[in-house]
């Protein structure tokens, strides 16, 4: 399982929501290449890196940020928040980003999804953020009408080979993250399954790996100081050897 440390960007600065409320937001750092760097050196192979304004907007708005990121860690970099256009993820490919993660736009045009899959292959990824089960969009300030567990079955059918899902209900609340979702999802699904939201100890990430995820997001907990990164990197492959 791959730990991926958080940079939430609006304005340029790093931070975090609570429940994906923008009018809830903690500003942690100007300086989001300083963090990244930070994470690099406490042992992260990959970052998640999400262009809050892009997602609320419907286009990029940090991606000369996003861009001195990938750079000057040279890290594995996946990237979300208002990408909606190939060339969009042309320009992200081209400046090092490894994956692009579609949201509301597969939620309201799933041809545009069969259309990024057959382009873009492994470098496109899909987020679902659940909020009362069903998808949220435009920033999870709005609910779609789809299920979110048949969504992400949809979503594998369209030939999307990474899911990340987001319990919205959990995400900044350092309540724990949603263990029985990820167990659902991991019996159903059979691609790359990434868990985000909530994540607060050591335990989780030992038990998100037992039941076989792929990958785990850490935001707010690394933040706060709940969550030692050094430590959570030497969980991830725990849960592996069980």
């Amino acid at each position: 399982m791959i730990i991926y440390p958080a940079i939430d960007l609006y304005e340029g600065k790093v931070v975090r929501l609570k429940r994906g409320d923008y009018a809830q937001k903690t500003v942690y750092s100007d300086d989001p290449v300083s963090v990244a760097l930070g994470f690099k050196e406490a042992g992260a192979t990959a970052l998640h890196i999400v262009d809050l304004e892009g997602a609320l907007n419907g286009k990029p708005a940090n991606t000369d940020i996003i861009k001195q990121i990938t750079m000057e860690t040279g890290l594995f970099i996946q990237v979300g928040g208002g990408i909606r256009t190939p060339k969009t993820i042309e320009d992200y490919i081209k400046a090092g980003v490894k994956r692009l993660i579609l949201g509301t736009a597969v939620v309201s045009k799933p041809e545009l999804m069969r259309e990024m899959v057959s382009n873009f292959s492994e470098a496109v990824a899909v987020s679902v953020d659940i909020k009362d089960g069903f998808a949220a969009v435009k920033g999870w300030t709005e609910l779609s009408d789809q299920d979110a567990i048949d969504f992400c079955g949809r979503a594998e059918e369209l030939g999307v080979r990474t899911l990340i899902c987001t319990d919205i209900s959990k995400d900044g609340m350092q309540s724990g993250t949603n263990i029985e979702l990820y167990k659902t999802l991991r019996q159903k699904l059979t691609l790359t399954l990434i868990a985000s939201g909530g994540v607060t100890s050591i335990n989780e990430i030992k038990t998100l790996s037992e039941i076989g995820m792929d990958g785990a997001i850490l935001g707010k907990a690394l933040y706060t100081g709940h969550i030692d990164l050094k430590k959570a990197l030497q969980a991830q492959h725990q849960g592996e050897n069980k």
